[in-house]
């Protein structure tokens, strides 16, 4: 067996079933669940009705670099979306089709790492734990970087030692944050680049939330659009990683795609021919209807602002709680151990959110998810308004 599997830590839900596992939930009040991020938004008909009306497709071996039309789709949806001028994105080599950008994530990693004692793969504090496992496996150690508070939910990238930059082969970002909110200013990742440049790392930035955000008029800038600031039309060392799963509730389709450097993607491509991962034809051409639509996620950001000042109204005047810059979740300070906070609610109120602390791993003493908890609003509006009265009610019996 692979040595680096016993370096693998349990899922954080994994961790809640063990910890609320130990109570009984209050048996008059049924069960609401903030804990997993999965959108529960009504999938948008058109893109079922092209999945069923291509079900012929089923016969036919998909190839891993896609079918032109996908690629194209989704090089237009770039361009209209982080303003990339056309042709800088060739949809034969800077876009694939993956499935899913959880998959994807893994295997870049994969591809990427040169395994080695000094190899490091670098992330935000807290994180999407896939992060982790991916560097692990990859023979690479992960380093980690806190995202307080203090510093708006975002890595102190200034902070970081020139050494660890050195040793660094991939730096993963993830904006707007998991389980934060937070949005990475333009900036930040135009520096970051320039970093890039001078160690010589590849920059894997995780937007599948890009699409949830509040300001219509104020998309939130990506790592694309910093390439397009900087004049940059090779994409050199940047990759970015979008889904369907959130922007269009489209969970079970697994159709997301990774775009950026050519030179990266070719040696990704290799690495996903041996991995055997081509999307099915059907779903490649459902998600083509999808990437070409954006008023059925102009209404999945609406529903989801309805429930923000809705749930907020109820749970800011007694909690330590703000809107985030995008995404579907909260991030409360509940001002001691998370863990019981998580626990004592599902018991009492038959809610269940996730603790901060299983999100994050302690470094030089500290947790940075450690008093805070993950609440996802994917339940409909009125389920998130009951356990939003029942949390502020509990609130209020432990202040």
């Amino acid at each position: 067996m692979n040595n680096a599997l016993n370096q693998l830590q349990p899922y954080p839900f994994e961790k809640l079933r063990a910890l609320l596992g130990t109570v009984t939930p209050n048996p008059d009040k049924r069960a609401i669940a903030l804990s997993i991020g999965e959108p529960k938004h009504r999938s948008p008909s058109f893109v079922a009705e092209a999945l069923a009306s291509n079900l012929d497709q089923m016969a036919v071996y998909p190839t891993t670099l896609g079918i032109p039309a996908l690629r194209e789709a989704i090089a237009g949806w770039c361009e209209r979306r982080f303003g990339v001028p056309a042709l800088w994105l060739d949809p034969a080599r800077n876009v694939l089709p993956v499935n899913g950008t959880r998959e994807a994530l893994f295997a870049f990693t994969q591809t990427v790492v040169n395994r080695g004692e000094d190899a490091l793969v670098v992330s935000p504090n807290p994180f999407y734990q896939i992060y982790e496992g991916a560097a692990f496996l990859a023979g690479a150690k992960p380093h980690y970087l806190p995202c307080l508070d203090e510093n708006g939910f975002n890595p102190d990238f200034d902070a970081v030692p020139v050494e660890i930059w050195q040793r660094c082969q991939i730096l993963f970002l993830c904006s707007p944050g998991n389980p934060t909110g937070a949005l990475i200013p333009l900036d930040t990742l135009k520096k970051l680049i320039a970093l890039a440049d001078e160690h010589d790392f590849v920059i894997a930035a995780d937007e599948c939330y890009s699409e949830l955000y509040f300001d219509e008029q104020t998309p939130p800038p990506g790592l694309l659009s910093a390439c397009v600031e900087l004049d940059r039309k090779d994409f050199k060392r940047c990759v970015v990683f979008h889904s369907l799963s959130k922007r269009s509730n489209l969970p079970g389709l697994r159709s997301g795609f990774v775009a950026g450097d050519a030179e990266i993607l070719k040696g990704f491509l290799l690495y996903r021919t041996y991995h055997g991962c081509a999307m099915p034809v059907q779903t490649q051409l459902a998600s083509v209807a999808a990437w070409n639509d954006e008023v059925h996620v102009r209404a999945n950001r609406a529903l989801y602002r309805e429930k923000f000042d809705a749930v907020l109204a109820i749970l800011a005047p007694v909690m330590d709680v703000q809107r985030p810059d995008g995404s579907f979740y909260l991030w409360p300070n509940v001002a001691g151990d998370d863990a019981a906070f998580c626990r004592d609610l599902f018991e009492q109120e038959h809610v269940t959110v996730v603790p901060g602390s299983y999100l994050s791993r302690e470094v030089d003493g500290t947790n940075p998810g450690a008093g805070r908890v993950r609440m996802a609003l994917v339940a409909p509006l009125a389920e998130c308004v009951e356990a939003a009265e029942r949390i502020r009610d509990f609130v209020l019996r432990r202040a």
